[in-house]
């Protein structure tokens, strides 16, 4: 699933191309993704104007304005979606759901699990929309460092990795990366987030960070069905230090990676270096 840097990598990909550009025309190919595409879409934002590509949490956020007002258009990757920008006569494959057209590209959405989601939010406070008002922090945000996670998680016993990704608390910290920012902070993710102390906390603060922004540069990861705007691919997880590396040798001790099941998702990390 595309988390927070394969959203950010999507977002800084599209942005100079895009960005005050006029969308001459939509092309819905499909009535719904996760959601249903809301209804006269191409009516709403033919002529609009988009002025920038936001995120928040992985959410893609198109600013789009006209003289008569305008609003935004949300984009949600899901499990295995993508944004390309292709040539306008590039023929549609049977995942393309959904074309952007502008007057020299053409922003095409492929979904084929179709569990991305496409909204649009009239008005100019987006962040009001359901969608985003119930999200987290932002790892990448001033306000989030080891102080805030150790006093947002004193009444939590739920083990560390699996809130790390809840998106209720912080957003877009997927399996990969919590799994990677626990092993570099050296704290196993079985143990209850209201049993770690502060000043483990801001190490592991920083490890996110770390992480996160180590990703952004290497493009993403790509796993199964994620690519860039322009078709490459993303190799953070070439680097991985525990991620789907079950068995082989920890790279900092050499004990043997473990993996265990954690809220239906698969965990990896070293017994030895993280406690």
């Amino acid at each position: 699933m595309p988390e927070l840097p394969e959203v950010e990598v999507s977002r800084l990909g599209l942005l100079p191309h895009l960005c005050g550009r006029t969308i001459v025309g939509v092309v819905v190919r499909t009535p719904r993704l996760r959601h249903e595409i809301p209804g006269g879409l191409a009516a709403r934002l033919a002529g609009l104007e988009l002025r920038g590509i936001a995120r928040r949490g992985k959410y893609l956020l198109f600013d789009c304005e006209s003289a008569g007002g305008g609003g935004w258009l949300l984009v949600h990757l899901g499990m295995s979606g993508s944004l390309r920008l292709v040539p306008p006569a590039t023929p549609a494959r049977r995942h393309d759901h959904v074309d952007l057209i502008f007057s020299e590209t053409v922003l095409r959405l492929r979904d084929p699990r179709r569990f991305g989601a496409l909204l649009w939010h009239e008005g100019h406070d987006v962040e009001s929309h359901p969608a985003l008002a119930c999200l987290g922090l932002e790892p990448l945000s001033g306000d989030f460092d080891g102080d805030w996670l150790w006093s947002a998680t004193r009444s939590r016993r739920l083990a560390i990795k699996p809130l790390l990704m809840d998106g209720r608390l912080v957003v877009g910290i997927g399996n990969i990366y919590a799994a990677e920012s626990l092993h570099q902070a050296g704290i196993s993710p079985l143990r209850a987030a209201n049993r770690i102390s502060r000043e483990r906390y801001r190490v592991l603060a920083e490890a996110i960070c770390s992480t996160l922004r180590a990703s952004i540069a290497a493009g993403g990861s790509t796993v199964r069905d994620y690519v860039h705007s322009d078709g490459g691919a993303g190799c953070f997880q070439l680097s991985c230090a525990v991620y789907d590396r079950a068995g082989q040798p920890c790279l900092r001790c050499a004990a043997p990676v473990r993996v265990v099941r954690q809220a239906g998702r698969s965990t990896f990390y070293c017994p030895r270096c993280q406690r």
